[in-house]
């Protein structure tokens, strides 16, 4: 704990009427944050008992088992009912800072000054088109290291466990298993508290957020038949649940007496707290070293996003985040950091705005070999020997080709004929014939070629015909100077995703013509040499797929995908933000209480113990950020 001089603004306490009404579409607004004082606040128009039974209800409509298909949207219509009700209830329980936002800036900066964090060389500004953000106000050379914020500042699962919240996370299965759910806990208890060490941050906190958990039923229904619309589903329902669970918890549980939110914890602060962890948290390296915890990292994630390399990374030996500029900047200009190589489905469901010139925008694309396929067993070794699974989910890229090495690989299998398969199976070179499969210079056949493109072509359209609207008719929405943000967000996602499957029709279609004519003219095939691919010596059979020559940027992804990965595997259980928001894993706790857990859900940062010699450790910026205001399309 440290101590906390509190300076310009006193914070005093107001009642909030409503909740929503502080809530505005334009970029630079000025917001209140709304925060709870034990004990304040309206009196609740409805008895506790009533309220008990509308919670009740609202978790065991989340806890049912999953809907059938198709009826996924009608949950989500009678979940978001319930919720409205209880919201209704709770009208006026919350209270705010009083204040506006950027009020209470000058204080945050004082604050990361007394803890030892860098204050110099940037401000805190608004821009006309992504809100609050920090600017320059001197030069900065790309590569300086500007930023760095000491542990202390940081709210952490650690500083959680060591809070009021404690007890109760000693005893509370979900807790322990969710670090986000924790951090969300911890900031409302945090923010509920006036003499919290870490009001100086809490109070520069949005008063409300634009990930679809703040959308309206029409602004979500944009999103149907999207690929991001069960994960926004998904991400309601969780909520809820856990706002049901949490909400008994608190009023029942001995260890939750003492927590500065049985008074007031309404849904909409549990909202509030959700979407701040979802669009803040990161992944740090605990004091030892020895694991990665959660995070929420003040000041630094003012920074808003742009494209480019990862330039923030932890610091053991000193303790400390530490970021570098992304490039050079001059002073006045904003300085943006790269939060990772997200997709604009990402951006929209964790971070609540779309990139317009998002480089690693793509959709999903589920493959699989049919198991009633004659040719299964040959099809499953041949990928297994390449690494790749008999059945995966794949992306269609925004870029060109917008194929990965990897889908290229699978799609030369998946149309291979049983001479092909053999060939790959027991013939000449076999094993390392595995390591071309990847390779676009080495076509198993151009018949093999033509069938994989024009598979390609078919599916991608069929994708298409999914969607409700065309392209053209979204461009069209898009024009209405009355459409709200959320809906404009949502139809430029629909929109993006449907360009990227055009594009993978175009491209599919011009690489059929290509090998058809490649074939027509008899052109011969490259000729495979074992001086092509270095051979592994006493190498196994099963081989992972070396991947075709990439480009520079190809390169970036696919390592950046594959730290990601690694991260997330270190991290069991739970990856961050299991608060359903993007949720793969399942822990299921409390009976039908099953909570999620969010793929690639916050910031990352790599941890990197710098020796004495050292002059500088390695740093890895965040694989989700969120946007500060969010209230446009792009960032804070």
């Amino acid at each position: 704990m440290f101590m906390l001089e509190k300076k310009e603004i006193t914070p005093s306490w107001k009642r909030l009427r409503n909740p929503l009404s502080e809530h505005s579409h334009t970029m630079g607004k000025k917001s209140r944050v709304k925060t709870q004082k034990s004990g304040t606040g309206a009196t609740a128009v409805v008895s506790p008992k009533e309220m008990m039974n509308l919670i009740s209800e609202l978790l065991q409509k989340c806890s049912s088992a999953a809907p059938s298909a198709g009826k996924e949207w009608e949950e989500y219509v009678q979940i978001r009912a319930l919720v409205e009700k209880i919201r209704k209830k709770q009208k006026g329980v919350s209270v705010v800072f009083e204040g506006s936002r950027e009020d209470y800036f000058p204080e945050l900066m004082s604050w990361a000054a007394e803890c030892g964090a860098s204050c110099d060389g940037f401000e805190i500004s608004s821009f006309a088109d992504e809100g609050y953000g920090l600017k320059a106000t001197r030069d900065i050379k790309a590569e300086e290291l500007f930023l760095w914020i000491p542990r202390k500042m940081l709210m952490t699962v650690e500083s959680a466990k060591n809070s009021v919240l404690g007890p109760l996370y000693s005893q509370d299965r979900i807790l322990q298993a969710m670090g986000n759910v924790t951090l969300a806990l911890h900031l409302l208890c945090e923010r509920a508290n006036p003499a919290s060490p870490w009001l100086p941050y809490i109070k520069t906190l949005p008063s409300d957020y634009d990930t679809p958990l703040y959308f309206e039923e029409e602004e979500v229904h944009h999103l149907l038949a999207t690929q991001a619309i069960q994960d926004v589903l998904s991400q309601y329902k969780n909520t809820a649940r856990q706002y049901a669970y949490f909400y008994k918890v608190i009023h029942t549980h001995p260890n939750a007496s003492k927590l500065p939110l049985k008074d007031a914890f309404t849904f909409d602060d549990y909202r509030w707290a959700v979407s701040s962890v979802m669009t803040r948290q990161n992944q740090i390296p605990t004091e030892d070293g020895s694991r990665v915890t959660l995070a929420l990292i003040p000041l630094w994630d003012m920074c808003n996003h742009t494209n480019g390399l990862i330039t923030t990374g932890y610091n053991l030996e000193d303790d400390r985040c530490e970021c570098v500029a992304l490039q050079d900047y001059k002073e006045n200009e904003q300085i943006y950091i790269f939060y990772g190589t997200r997709s604009n489905a990402e951006f929209v469901i964790h971070n609540g705005f779309f990139f317009e010139d998002n480089a690693h925008d793509r959709v999903k694309i589920k493959l699989g070999v049919s198991k009633s396929e004659r040719l299964y067993a040959m099809k499953a070794e041949v990928l297994a020997r390449a690494g790749i699974p008999a059945s995966s989910i794949f992306a269609l890229h925004c870029s060109e080709p917008p194929i990965s090495a990897q889908l290229l690989a699978f799609l030369r299998v998946f149309c291979m004929t049983e001479e092909e398969l053999k060939d790959y199976l027991v013939g000449d070179h076999a094993i390392n014939k595995i390591f071309t499969l990847g390779n676009t210079e080495f076509p198993v056949s151009w018949e093999n070629e033509i069938k994989l493109w024009t598979f390609l072509e078919t599916r991608a359209t069929l994708l298409l015909k999914t969607y409700k609207t065309t392209s053209e008719e979204d461009r069209s929405i898009l024009q209405k100077p009355d459409l709200s943000l959320h809906s404009r967000v949502a139809v430029k996602l629909r929109l993006a995703e449907k360009e990227i499957l055009e594009r993978a029709v175009s491209s599919g279609r011009n690489k059929r013509l290509h090998f058809q004519k490649q074939l027509e003219e008899g052109s011969p095939l490259p000729l495979y040499e074992e001086s092509d691919i270095a051979l592994l010596e006493n190498a196994d059979a099963k081989l992972p797929i070396i991947l075709r020559k990439l480009d520079e940027e190809d390169e970036h992804a696919a390592e950046a995908e594959a730290h990601n990965a690694l991260l997330e595997s270190a991290q069991t259980p739970p990856p961050p933000l299991p608060l359903l928001l993007n949720g793969q894993s399942k822990e299921e706790v409390n009976g039908n209480l099953e909570e999620e857990e969010e793929e690639d859900g916050g910031k990352r940062l790599q941890a990197t113990a710098k020796g004495k010699e050292e002059a500088s450790s390695q740093r890895e910026e965040p694989s989700s950020q969120r946007t500060e205001d969010a209230s446009k399309d792009k960032g804070e």
